[in-house]
């Protein structure tokens, strides 16, 4: 599902194509490009996800929902080695993802961006030097080259001019766009945004929002999404997964699907009843036993109708 109508930020077309865009006209192979299955993962004391297996197809934007403690951003972290999950396993375009193997691990790594809850920029480079991190990190470019990449990244995101400044001279909006611009810098197949709304005026959501979708349709890349914005996340996704109690799926589908669904608790969820399956009040007892008031319970009965006393024996 492709937002419709819409040009995002001024001179940006959710569907042109980005600057360095793999030519998605060539045919790619079917299937799912990522996939989990019967994943197991959790601590002593609890279970955080609890038998998930989900598909992430090449080119969509797939959104993880669910309510917090649910284990979305476990999953990401997950995806990405920096957890190892009890049983199950994680294969991302055929090979698996296993923590365990350090060369490995970080080979896959680098074909996977990230953007990070609140961009988590680093505070003493400019918005330049953030964006070229992952080139000089990982690639032999030479200088020029890396300045013309990153200066393309930064126009993609409409941010070009803003290449001198520091994070600290910037938005939050502007900041998150300096983010999306530092993931997507090495073209990976793999995006993963963890709460890329959170904090954000809605002019500074829309924004993301549509970038989100664009970049990822531009590049050919698969998008995983992290988020708690319900009505932004069913206008730009593909399919849609949410996480329920005990670390399960309890529901998953496309936008359409998520919005006609008679499940009680998907309901509760997406529409933000205050009560429903997921009960408004903590578990306790009642308040007026609490406070004091509660009349004491009469004394059992026999079938005649008079107080059972305790016979002496």
């Amino acid at each position: 599902m492709r937002p419709s109508g819409e040009s995002g930020p001024a001179g940006f077309r959710p569907t042109a194509k980005h600057p360095l865009a793999i030519d998605t006209d060539q045919p790619t192979r079917d299937g799912d490009f990522l996939r989990i299955e019967n994943l197991v993962f959790g601590y002593p004391e609890r279970t955080i996800i609890n038998g998930v297996s989900m598909t992430f197809r090449r080119g969509a934007v797939i959104g993880l929902m669910g309510g917090s403690g649910s284990g979305k951003t476990t999953i990401l972290k997950l995806i990405g080695g920096q957890l190892h999950p009890r049983s199950g396993r994680i294969v991302f375009d055929g090979q698996t993802v296993d923590s365990r193997d350090r060369t490995g691990l970080y080979a896959l790594r680098r074909r996977m961006g990230m953007l990070f809850q609140f961009g988590a920029l680093f505070t003493d480079m400019t918005v330049f030097e953030n964006v070229a991190f992952p080139l000089r990190e990982h690639t032999s470019l030479s200088d020029e080259l890396i300045r013309t990449l990153v200066l393309m990244k930064l126009e993609a995101v409409g941010l070009r001019g803003a290449a001198p400044l520091r994070p600290s001279q910037m938005s939050g909006g502007m900041a998150r766009r300096v983010a999306l611009a530092r993931a997507t810098v090495l073209d990976p197949p793999l995006l993963m945004y963890d709460e890329p709304f959170a904090g954000l005026d809605p002019l500074s959501l829309g924004t993301i929002a549509a970038l989100i979708r664009s970049l990822n349709d531009a590049l050919g890349a698969t998008s995983i999404m992290v988020t708690h914005d319900i009505d932004e996340s069913l206008r730009i996704c593909d399919y849609v997964y949410v996480l329920g109690n005990g670390g399960v799926i309890a529901g998953e589908g496309t936008p359409d699907q998520m919005r006609a669904t008679t499940d009680p608790f998907l309901r509760q969820f997406l529409f933000g009843a205050s009560d429903g399956p997921v009960a408004f009040h903590y578990p306790a007892e009642p308040l007026a036993e609490a406070l004091g008031l509660a009349s004491p319970a009469p004394p059992a009965s026999d079938t005649r109708g008079r107080d059972v006393l305790e016979r002496p024996r």
